[in-house]
Order: C-alpha cells, then structure tokens, then sequence
C-alpha cells in the first residue's frame, strides 16, 4: 500500500468527532423540546381549576380523586386502637379525641411513624414502578407520579389529624369541589409540610381554637376569610412560585434517565417524603389538641383574640 493509500486517521477522527457533536445536538434539541412540549402537558393534565398553572389547589384536587384517598376516621381510629386499648378507650377517643380519651402519648407518635412509613413506602414502589424502564417516554408517567406523590401525602395529612384530635375532614363532595374551609385546613398542612413561613402557628391556632371550644362560627370565620385565611394566601403564594414548582418539575424529571429511571425516581420520592410529614407529625403533637400542657406562644395567644374577637 503506497503513502497515499495509507488511512488518513487524523481526518477519519475529525470526523467521527463532528457527527458525534452533530448528533448529539441533534439529540439536545429534540430532548430539550420534548421536555418544552412535556411540561406543557404535565400542566394541562394536573391543572383542576383551569389557571394554566400547578398550584397547592390542584394537586389537593386532583390527589383527592384519587381512589382510596378519603379517610373516614371513625374506621381508621378503630382499627389502630382496638388492638392497642380497651374497647371503652377506643369509643372515647371516637368520640372525643385519642389524647382526651387517655391513649398514651407514646401509641400515638407509634402510629404515627407507622403511618408515615407505611405510605412513604407504598409511594415509593409507585413512583419506581412508574419509571421503569426509564427514558423519554417515562416522562409521560409524570402526571400521574406527581399525583400519587401527593396523594399519599393527602392521606398522612388526614391520619395524623385524626391521631392528633381534629375531627373529621369533610371530603365528601360528589364533585370534588370541597368548601373553602376544607381546601383552606389542607392547604394549612401542606404548608407545614414544606415549612412555610406562618403555617405552623396557624395550624396550632385552629388546634387550640378546637380545644378551648371556640365557636364554630368564629372559626370558620377565621379560616375562610380572617386570620387563618391571611396564612392560606401566604402558602398558595408560596407553592405558586418557582421555588416550588421547579423543584417539582426538576425532581421527577430527572427520572427521564435511560433504564435506570425507575430507581432514581423512587430513591427521589423515597428521602422527600418523610421529612415533611414528620414536620407536620412534630406541629400536631404540641397543641392544646394534642397536648394538655402546650402553653400559647404570644403570637398564638394573639391569633386567637382576633378569632374571638372576629
């Protein structure tokens, strides 16, 4: 073979390398609009009162559709103490609530955990199974993800209530379209949840409104258009920003990874999750609700003039 003939090496890997980086751009740019197009979607599929956005509103809806959601507590009180206390004690805390019914502090943070653990698990097997195999075309496994993910979330919400001492939630709107007073208590929660600034003192306010029998008037009052009410507009500002809603898109898009998607997505759901419940775990457990010796914060001693005074 003559010098001539010889395989310019230098040339073919010049080559190689510009249709590499010809392709790859290719790739990018397809990838980058699919994701565009993607999230538009996502958008369109999880926005229940028609904003053009994902807000707290929602995600509340939309988890609240989905079956097994409701929690009626009556039945959960009673199927996690009747093997824990006496039937009378059980009947009591029906009634009134686990604290006032003397279940020890101790069984209820026990159920507590097991609640949180319990679902953190059951969504972590959805979010995985819903990644797998992984690459794009999981994406489009993501409404649905982010659904569950707060679905769950709805549940611990309602349990840890009932543990705690509020009273049953009503969700029993045909139409999934619930008064302003139920959406404005769940909003509260999700708003400890994350750790926004006011919820947990409104929180402790409604608890220790309940406790002290405030009328039912007042409160409402409060939670729909007063004190309460002020918070909840705080937190929906909170969740409608980008420091909520990218992270959300950023968290279950970086399940869109080839074969491996599946486990990312569950490892991403599976150390989220638990935090946010404990934190609302943590504010339920110290309030006139659920502890007789929970003394009034001077803003909660402040809050709860303005209900009374209306």
């Amino acid at each position: 073979m003559t010098t001539k003939e010889k395989p310019d090496f230098k040339r073919f890997a010049d080559g190689v390398k510009k249709a590499t980086k010809d392709a790859a751009n290719t790739v990018s740019i397809t990838v980058k609009n699919t994701l565009d197009k993607t999230e538009k979607n996502i958008v369109n599929a999880i926005d229940q009162n028609g904003n053009g956005e994902i807000d707290i509103e929602d995600l509340i809806i939309a988890g609240l559709k989905t079956p097994g959601v409701r929690v009626n507590r009556e039945k959960f009180l009673r199927k996690e103490l009747e093997n824990r206390c006496s039937l009378e004690v059980v009947e009591k805390s029906i009634i009134f609530n686990p604290i006032q019914a003397d279940v020890p502090l101790e069984i209820i943070n026990k159920i507590a955990d097991d609640v949180i653990t319990y679902e953190r698990y059951l969504v972590t097997g959805v979010a995985t199974a819903l990644g797998i195999p992984g690459g794009l075309g999981m994406v489009l496994t993501v409404p649905a993800d982010i659904v569950q993910y707060y679905a769950h979330m709805l549940i611990v919400i309602q349990k840890l209530m009932y543990l705690y001492g509020f009273p049953q939630i009503d969700l029993e709107d045909k139409e999934v379209i619930f008064d302003s007073k139920t959406m404005n208590v769940i909003v509260v929660c999700f708003g400890v949840m994350y750790g926004v600034a006011g919820a947990n003192k409104a929180l402790k306010v409604m608890a220790n409104a309940l406790a002290k029998g405030v009328e039912k008037k007042l409160l409402n009052k409060a939670i729909t258009k007063g004190f309460i009410f002020k918070t909840v507009k705080k937190i929906a500002t909170w969740f409608s920003t980008e420091q909520f809603t990218k992270p959300v898109f950023a968290g279950f898009f970086k399940k869109a990874i080839p074969l491996v998607g599946g486990f990312v997505g569950g490892g991403i759901t599976y150390f989220s999750f638990k935090p946010c419940c404990d934190r609302l775990k943590e504010s339920l457990s110290d309030t006139m609700l659920s502890n007789p010796n929970h003394k009034l914060s001077l803003e909660e001693k402040q809050a709860e003039l303005e209900i009374i005074n209306g």
